[in-house]
C-alpha cells in the first residue's frame, strides 16, 4: 500500500469513526463529488465492514452544476424537486448518519446571473428546511471532510500544475485533520478535550455581551438569555457522540438577533453560490445589516442578504486562536470548511437551536421572543486576525478580557 494509500484508508476511518461516529446497522448518506470517488469507495467499503446496513451516495458534478444555472429555465432553477426532498428527509427519519464530502470550486457560477444562482438557493433553501433543520438539530450524526478537486487545488496554489496543486493540498488536509500523527484518534480525543474546557468556561461565565475590537471592526454582540457554547465533538438525540467539522477549532454559541451594534469587516475571503466576495463590511444597527461594502462580489452580496428577513441577522459567533493549524499554514482555502477555522467567524442567517437552552423543542414564536434568528441561509464569514481583540461583559457590566492578539487571554484548567 503507497503512503498516500494509507493516509486515505486512515482518512475514511477518521470520518467514520470520530466523524459520524457510524454505528452497526446503521445507513450512511454520503453526498460527494463524482471527482472524490476514490475516497468514497474507501469510506463505503469500510462502513460495511462496520456494519452499516446500506450506503446511499449523492453524486454531484460540478460542470453539470454549472450548465444547469447556465441554461436552465429560471421556472426550473425556482422549483427545487420534490422527489428529492422526500429522499432526502426519509432518510434522516431512518436515522441514517450524514457525510459530507466536500471541495468546492470557489469560482465555479463566475459569470452566471447573480439573480440565477440566488433564485436556485433560495428554492433550494426553503425545499430543504426540514432536512437541514434535523441537522442543526443534531437529530443524526452528520460530518463535513474535505477532498482537494482539481479546481480548488489550482486555487490555493495557482502556480502549481494541477497534480502539484493537489498533492499539496493532501498534504495541508492531512496535516490538519491529524491524519500525519501516529495515532489521529487519540489526537483527535485530545484536540475535542482542549476544545471542551473552552465552551466549559464560557458557560460558566454566561457573558451579557462580547465586543469585538480588530482592524475595520468595532462590534458588540448580545448574547440570547441561557446560551450555550459548544465546540469540537457534539451528541445527537440518540446519544451518539460526533465531530461534525473535520477540522475544527472553534467554539461557538448564539448572538442576540436583534442585539449585535457597530461595523465588522471580513479578513478573508468568502465562497457563496459559486462566487467571491472579498474585503467586505457589514454594518449592524439593533442586530441588522443596515449598510454594506465590498470589494469584489458586492452583487452576490446583495443577494446574500437578502435572501430572506434572517439574513441580515446573526445566527451564530465563533471564537478560533490564530495559532489554530489552519490559520499557521499561511494559505488562504477559498473554503469555508477551513477558512472558518483559521479565524473567528460570524454567520448570517439560521442560528442552531442547540446553542440555547431548550432551542430544539421552541416554537417559532418562542425562537423569536428569546432571540433566536430563523432563515433558510447560514453563511460563515471570517473576521478574525492576529490583531483581534474580545472582551466578554457580565452581567454587571464588568468587561474581562476573552482575546488579546488573536489568542486567548484566558488560561484553562
Amino acid at each position: 500500500m503507497t503512503t498516500n494509500q494509507n493516509r486515505l484508508e486512515k482518512y475514511a476511518e477518521l470520518a467514520l469513526n470520530k466523524g459520524v461516529n457510524l454505528q452497526s446497522d446503521q445507513g450512511l448518506l454520503i453526498n460527494a463529488p463524482i471527482e472524490a470517488a476514490d475516497l468514497v469507495r474507501i469510506i463505503t467499503a469500510k462502513a460495511y465492514g462496520k456494519g452499516a446496513k446500506n450506503v446511499h451516495v449523492e453524486w454531484s458534478d460540478e460542470i453539470l452544476s454549472y450548465m444547469k444555472m447556465k441554461n436552465a429555465p429560471m421556472s426550473v432553477l425556482e422549483n427545487f424537486p420534490k422527489w428529492k426532498v422526500d429522499a432526502l428527509e426519509g432518510m434522516v427519519n431512518e436515522g441514517y448518519s450524514l457525510l459530507t464530502v466536500y471541495g468546492p470550486d470557489p469560482d465555479l457560477l463566475k459569470g452566471v446571473g447573480s439573480e440565477r444562482i440566488a433564485k436556485a438557493n433560495k428554492a433550494s433553501g426553503e425545499a430543504l428546511t426540514n432536512y437541514r433543520e434535523s441537522i442543526m438539530n443534531d437529530k443524526v450524526t452528520w460530518s463535513i471532510v474535505a477532498y482537494p478537486q482539481a479546481a480548488w487545488a489550482e486555487k490555493v496554489f495557482p502556480e502549481d500544475t494541477t497534480s502539484n496543486a493537489q498533492k499539496k493540498l493532501w498534504e495541508q488536509i492531512f496535516h490538519i485533520t491529524r491524519i500525519d500523527q501516529d495515532d489521529p484518534v487519540k489526537a483527535w480525543d485530545e484536540h475535542n478535550e482542549e476544545l471542551r474546557q473552552a465552551r466549559e468556561y464560557l458557560n460558566a461565565k454566561q457573558y451579557k455581551k462580547l465586543h469585538f475590537k480588530g482592524p475595520g471592526t468595532d462590534l458588540s454582540i448580545d448574547l440570547v438569555k441561557d446560551h450555550i457554547w459548544h465546540g469540537g465533538s457534539a451528541t445527537s438525540e440518540q446519544g451518539i457522540e460526533f465531530n461534525p467539522n473535520m477540522p475544527t477549532e472553534e467554539v461557538f454559541t448564539m448572538p442576540h438577533k436583534y442585539g449585535v451594534q457597530g461595523t465588522v469587516s471580513s479578513t478573508k475571503p468568502l465562497s457563496y453560490g459559486g462566487n467571491l466576495i472579498e474585503n467586505f463590511t457589514l454594518t449592524f444597527e439593533n442586530g441588522k445589516v443596515v449598510d454594506y461594502t465590498a470589494e469584489a462580489g458586492e452583487e452576490t452580496l446583495k443577494h446574500l442578504l437578502e435572501s430572506d428577513d434572517g439574513a441580515k441577522r446573526l445566527g451564530e459567533v465563533a471564537i478560533v486562536p490564530d495559532e489554530s493549524p489552519i490559520s499557521q499554514s499561511g494559505h488562504i482555502f477559498f473554503n469555508t470548511l477551513y477558512d472558518e477555522n483559521a479565524s473567528c467567524h460570524l454567520a448570517l442567517g439560521k442560528a442552531y437551536p442547540t446553542n440555547v437552552k431548550g432551542g430544539s423543542t421552541m416554537t417559532k414564536e418562542q425562537m423569536d421572543q428569546q432571540g433566536v434568528n430563523d432563515s433558510f441561509v447560514h453563511e460563515d464569514f471570517m473576521m478574525g486576525s492576529a490583531e483581534l481583540d474580545i472582551d466578554g461583559e457580565t452581567q454587571d457590566g464588568t468587561f474581562e478580557p476573552i482575546f488579546r492578539n488573536g489568542g486567548w487571554a484566558i488560561e484553562f484548567k
